[in-house]
């Protein structure tokens, strides 16, 4: 292609001569030949000026040397980033640091100069000649760190947001925060969690410079030592109480005197539903200092640390709830009366809430006497632990009025069906409620009242196992039920157990779906009349487990009360079950 061709090329067709176009042709390939026709094409003085004008408006600079580096053209591009380029003279004598390493063994080379990132790009012309393209890659190369470090920088938030979306308990949550602080926002960091009770729990991580995860302890500190910073920061305001706040960290022992001679320190609030639920501090070592990008960077993360921390003090909130309603609705422990063994073994249907519709308990009463229950509402879960609640609040209020059990489960039963009608519930239990008052000899006599439930056994001190015919309907349904009484004496030795149908109707066996039943259950409690209260109710415990071999259940409870042997004297006579004059039992 001829110079003629590249500078009528605009008129030709329209288009502009790229640079390639003009350094490969043989008129441009030197000022000379372009001003004397050299190379055997003569340029008139007006196309080269156009020619010449396109050139110098290319985005890169055109520097065209020989064989032995002496500079034969600069353009104007050009002429403009490297000024100390001299055309006549070779590229070392311009004085441009590294420049002759940027042109030498590549095709393309790089340099800084004047604060500028320039790069260079080799096109090999005729006769020995070399054409340089030199571009300013300073901007896009800005453009382009600045694209990866936001990438980055939301990529790191992105991580943190999944990282930290896991843990729901404080203290796991509180330690990911410093643990992800570390390295990108900060060579050290501290976090300050909301006070609790006029404390403050805190976790600290150091980087350890190896690339290895950063170090993180922890320690509690009273809102007191709390720092200023911290104190605005968790007061929901712009820290900005910094100034001495290196010193305030070497009290305390977050940093070493060494550490804090050159820090930059940085103090955000972790934003919460209601209140900040934190303050984290972030230090970098040196002059760096925080830009307003890694500031921007740090209060994102602050965003998405205090979300997980709210998230997680509301969980440890209703957790705290769940475990004190859970508590005040589990089976309470029966108290300790001379004379009197207790054994209880409760699985609720659903384990995870360790709560049910089985329930059990005692009350102690005048001249050593002991009221006891034993029960099973309609339904399960939360629902029948809540009925079962208001059950025993109901029985712990009408003791006080009333201790003989036929009258009480009547009183009681005008209570439940008032409460159940008045909300609408429907709701029923099945409940044995009985007096136990120590006998002579050791033994125990239970007087015994009965509301719909599964009647009692008495393991004897021969081994035998009798069923206790006690009968009664349901507690709740209607307002004059017919309440079954009897009175049951234990020799020394002599346990009576009552169970819930968690135990008879679990469901079991070869085909999977046969039921333990009354009689199973008696029957593997024969010769287990010397086994303790506390074992005999673990005992029936063990055996509906066995039975159900991992399948679903209804509420198992068992009660066992037991006429603790004397140590003087056991009585190895039996004592018949004796109905009480004028009851309802049939």
């Amino acid at each position: 292609m001829s110079a003629t061709d590249v500078t009528n090329s605009e008129s030709g067709d329209g288009r502009v001569p790229t640079p390639e176009q003009v350094a490969a042709a043989p008129g441009l390939a030197t000022p000379e030949a372009l001003d004397h026709g050299r190379g055997g094409v003569h340029v008139p003085s007006a196309d080269f000026e156009i020619s010449q004008a396109a050139v110098d408006n290319f985005r890169e600079g055109l520097v065209i040397c020989d064989g032995t580096a002496v500079v034969r053209h600069v353009d104007a591009t050009a002429r403009a980033l490297l000024p100390e380029l001299v055309v006549g003279q070779v590229v070392g004598a311009s004085g441009i640091a590294r420049i002759e390493e940027a042109m030498s063994g590549s095709d393309r080379g790089e340099l800084t100069h004047h604060g500028r990132l320039l790069r260079l790009r080799r096109v090999p012309l005729e006769r020995d000649r070399v054409a340089w393209y030199v571009e300013d890659a300073t901007d896009s190369t800005a453009l382009a760190d600045a694209l990866l470090a936001e990438r980055a920088r939301w990529m790191f938030l992105a991580t943190a947001s999944q990282q930290l979306g896991n843990p729901l308990h404080e203290n796991r949550a509180a330690r990911a925060v410093v643990r992800l602080a570390v390295p990108t926002l900060g060579e050290f960091a501290v976090l300050v969690v909301a006070p609790r009770r006029g404390r403050s729990r805190w976790w600290r991580a150091e980087g350890s410079g190896n690339g290895a995860r950063p170090h993180i302890d922890g320690g509690v500190l009273a809102v007191s030592e709390l720092p200023p910073a911290f104190t605005e920061a968790l007061g929901g305001v712009e820290a900005t109480s910094t100034h001495w706040l290196a010193e305030q960290m070497i009290d305390l022992g977050w940093l070493s005197a060494s550490q804090a001679s050159d820090v930059a320190i940085r103090v955000a609030g972790l934003p919460g539903s209601t209140h900040p639920t934190g303050a984290l501090l972030v230090a970098r070592w040196g002059a760096g200092g925080f830009g307003e990008a890694d500031m921007h960077l740090l209060r994102g993360f602050a965003a998405r640390a205090g979300s997980a921390l709210d998230a997680a003090v509301l969980y440890r909130d209703q957790a705290e709830v769940a475990e004190t309603l859970q508590a005040s609705l589990l089976p309470t422990a029966p108290v300790v009366v001379p004379g009197v063994q207790w054994g209880t073994a409760y699985r609720p249907a659903q384990s995870s809430l360790r709560i049910g519709g089985d329930f059990y308990g005692t009350f102690e009463l005048p001249d050593r006497n002991v009221l006891f229950f034993f029960g099973d509402v309609s339904g399960k879960g939360v629902d029948a632990a809540v009925f079962t609640g208001q059950v025993r609040q109901g029985l712990q209020a009408l003791r006080n009025v009333e201790t003989d059990p036929k009258r009480l489960l009547r009183l009681l039963n005008e209570s439940v069906v008032e409460t159940t009608q008045a909300h609408g519930q429907g709701r029923f239990a099945t409940m044995v409620l009985g007096v136990a008052r120590p006998a002579g000899s050791g033994g125990l006599t239970l007087k015994l009242a009965g509301g719909g439930h599964l009647p009692p056994l008495v393991l004897r001190g021969d081994g035998t196992v009798e069923t206790v015919p006690l009968s009664g309907m349901l507690i709740g349904v209607v307002a004059d039920p017919r309440i079954g009484q009897l009175t049951v004496d234990l020799a020394a030795g002599e346990t009576c157990l009552l169970y819930s149908d968690g135990v008879t109707e679990a469901r079991g066996g070869r085909h999977g779906n046969d039921q333990y039943g009354l009689d199973r259950l008696g029957e593997a409690l024969r010769g287990c009349h010397r086994m303790p209260a506390p074992a005999l109710a673990e005992r029936v415990e063990q055996l509906t487990g066995d039975w159900l071999a991992g399948r679903d259940h209804d509420d198992i409870a068992v009660l066992a009360i037991r006429a603790e042997p004397s140590v003087q004297r056991q009585r190895e006579r039996h004592r018949p079950v004796v109905a009480d004059p004028g009851s309802d039992a049939t």
